[in-house]
């Protein structure tokens, strides 16, 4: 099992989020560059897989600052050189899929092969609302789920990650779907110009423009491709056509083994080879020290950052790697038993917590339980 790290991008202490406008600080904004700089750097050399982020933006009030997932992920890959850097993910609603396609193979030549990428469906509306590409979008949570919000969302997202995958896999290519339809029927480019008939594809001596392609291609034959944060079936199912992994974050090891067991089933039906771990990736928020009792106080910032933040959007608490190395052992032990796990993602307390206390939860992981899980 490998094992990687999450961040939120968290400007600052409770303290400081407290006394409000965080993300306007740009002094907490340098210092959180600066810490990210150390975790990255530290994860990097102590064994960790890959670190990943998400994107959103508007974040005045600093309790998740990520902004442009392809300069976090930069900022990321410059202070590391063997890990993954995970972008997770490019929300759909607020991007153009072939924009992204080509942001991903960019920012895989860039980071020499070591990046991989999530796709999501976009669940805070007050920055969706001010970025959305499609005006009949919305952003999704318990207020509209199953509604007809979210089936023309979960509609559009089915197309843009379908986009996505065939720009990512093919020279050039056509698309004509509800939402999208690239290149746009029957365009002819305005203006003669040879080098797109005699140096590329997709453009006839009439200047009629039937395909389009991205450049660069990926630098690696098959980017890892992740499906954000789900506890639904219905994602999991979904993301088996593409052999997309799903990150997992529950204790509920019944829903972990039916999960599995639907993915693999699903992916099997689009001819797809399925290995054991293939089906999605496991996690939860970790917090490692000497004793259960010290990771626990540690937790208290974390907890009330997680009500106070992603509860409100409908988000539960996720599965707690919080404790002792002998608890956590135990703990990863116990589930990986129950499914095949090669990928486990750990939220980090960035942020929250200072830089002495995460690097030694960091430390302390990598060497006294990392190894017993390898």
């Amino acid at each position: 099992m490998d094992f990687g790290l999450f961040m939120y991008c968290t400007i600052g202490r409770r303290h400081e989020l407290e006394q409000g406008m965080a993300g306007r600080n740009n002094e907490l904004y340098q210092r959180m560059l600066d810490e990210i700089a150390q975790y990255a750097t530290f994860a990097d050399e102590a064994g960790y897989f890959g670190f990943g982020h998400p994107e959103h933006h508007l974040q005045i009030e600093g309790f998740e600052i990520s902004n442009d997932p392809c300069l976090m992920a930069m900022w990321l890959g410059q202070h590391t050189k063997r890990m993954k850097i995970i972008t997770c993910g490019f929300v759909s609603t607020t991007n153009n899929p072939l924009q992204v396609a080509e942001k991903i193979t960019t920012l895989d030549h860039m980071l020499g092969g070591r990046f991989g990428v999530g796709l999501v469906r976009g669940y805070q509306a007050r920055w969706v609302e001010n970025y959305k590409v499609k005006p009949e979008l919305n952003a999704v949570g318990p207020w509209n789920a199953k509604g007809p919000e979210d089936d023309l969302n979960r509609e559009y997202f089915s197309e843009f990650v379908d986009v996505v995958v065939k720009a990512l896999g093919q020279e050039t290519l056509q698309h004509r779907g509800k939402f999208w339809n690239f290149p746009p029927e029957g365009f002819v480019n305005p203006h003669d110009h040879p080098v797109y008939v005699n140096y590329g594809h997709g453009v006839d001596q009439n200047m009629a423009v039937d395909s389009v392609g991205i450049a660069p291609g990926p630098y690696q034959t098959n980017i890892p491709l992740y499906g954000g944060f789900s506890q639904s079936l219905t994602t999991a199912k979904f993301w088996a056509k593409y052999k997309g992994r799903p990150i997992i974050l529950t204790s509920n090891i019944e829903f972990l083994q039916m999960l599995w067991q639907e993915w693999t089933e699903e992916a099997k039906q689009h001819g797809h080879d399925v290995q054991p771990g293939d089906q999605a990736c496991w996690g939860g928020v970790m917090i490692c020290a000497e004793t259960d009792a010290k990771a626990q106080k540690l937790f208290e910032d974390y907890e009330w950052f997680w009500k106070t933040w992603p509860t409100p959007f409908g988000q539960g608490m996720p599965g707690l790697l919080v404790g002792s190395p002998d608890t956590l052992n135990k703990r990863i032990e116990e589930v990986s038993q129950a499914v095949p796990i090669k990928e486990a993602f750990l939220l980090i307390p960035q942020g929250l917590h200072t830089p002495n206390e995460l690097l030694g939860s960091l430390d302390l992981f990598a060497r006294k339980v990392m190894p017993n899980h390898g």
